[in-house]
């Protein structure tokens, strides 16, 4: 990679790991469906000029069907998840769950797509999950807190929307390969956002919102959402998905940080641990790290 995809690529996982610092700020007073409504209309409305502007959307109009499907599963209801997960547990805790997600996508694609499983992957899966399964163990608690929310239901729906996220990627390759990939990312957002309007009305905040949580969505959906998705498929192309993937180790550093800096959220050594075990999990699951012990050799003559 050269020194600019490198760039962008701290750029992307500082994005994204500021969004769960995003939502952290926005949930108590939005709720969890009016955040997720807010940040893919402000998604919608950056995105959907430009794929305009393109001249992408008939694109949009012919595959309107898996795409929609693809943003319910990529989008409205993962949001609608880690909205909810925001109300009881940290923005660093909520990142290390997401870096879950290239497990589950391996999973799916192997149920689904029939994707070989090497003997790396195999054990990438076991030390991923079994990191998964620690962590939530010492965080997950179904009594409800001073929130009214459990952390163990928090726990569940981020798992949830990771695993929405893996059944969506094998959705995207089986359906939309070969699709502009800004025709998806603007696709998913509107999908979402014509998908969260009436429950969105429903459960919108009786109180007024405040100037800050209004700039914390605000920033969610055009930073974390919109500017993050143009940035993510112009480093698949250019430096490819096998490397992209690469953000996803990232992503949870940032979050820890920005929760760190911005609301004092500690950092506890259970937390640095299951991230190590998870991203550790999650290279090997992959294919980002190859150990050579685990690599299949040839037969001999």
């Amino acid at each position: 990679m050269k020194t600019q995809d490198i760039g962008e690529l701290l750029l992307l996982a500082g994005l994204w790991g500021a969004s769960f610092l995003f939502m952290r700020l926005g949930a108590g007073e939005f709720g969890p469906v009016a955040l997720a409504a807010v940040r893919v209309t402000v998604a919608t409305a950056c995105l959907l000029p430009l794929l305009l502007w393109r001249g992408q959307g008939a694109v949009l109009v012919k595959y309107w069907r898996p795409i929609f499907v693809v943003g319910l599963l990529n989008s409205a209801l993962p949001f609608l998840f880690y909205s909810y997960a925001a109300l009881s547990i940290t923005a660093g805790l909520s990142s290390i769950f997401n870096a879950t997600t290239p497990l589950w996508g391996a999973v799916v694609a192997w149920l689904w797509l029939k994707d070989g499983l090497t003997p790396s992957r195999v054990l990438g899966l076991v030390i991923g999950f079994a990191g998964v399964v620690w962590l939530a163990w010492d965080k997950a608690s179904f009594k409800a807190g001073a929130d009214g929310v459990a952390t163990g239901w928090a726990v569940v729906g981020c798992l949830t929307a990771t695993l929405l996220y893996g059944i969506a990627a094998s959705a995207t390759k089986r359906w939309l390969t070969g699709v502009p990939p800004l025709a998806v990312a603007t696709g998913s957002q509107l999908s979402a956002t014509i998908a969260l309007a009436v429950p969105a009305f429903i459960w919108w905040p009786a109180a007024p919102v405040s100037a800050t949580s209004w700039g914390a969505v605000l920033l969610l959906g055009v930073l974390s959402t919109a500017i993050a998705y143009v940035l993510y498929f112009r480093l698949i192309a250019h430096i490819g998905p096998a490397n992209a993937i690469a953000v996803t180790f990232l992503i949870p550093v940032f979050a820890v940080l920005w929760g760190w800096l911005f609301l004092k959220e500690l950092i506890t050594p259970a937390m640095v641990v299951g991230c190590a075990v998870i991203v550790l999990g999650t290279s090997l699951s992959t294919g980002f790290w190859k150990p050579r012990l685990l690599q299949a050799r040839p037969a001999q003559g």
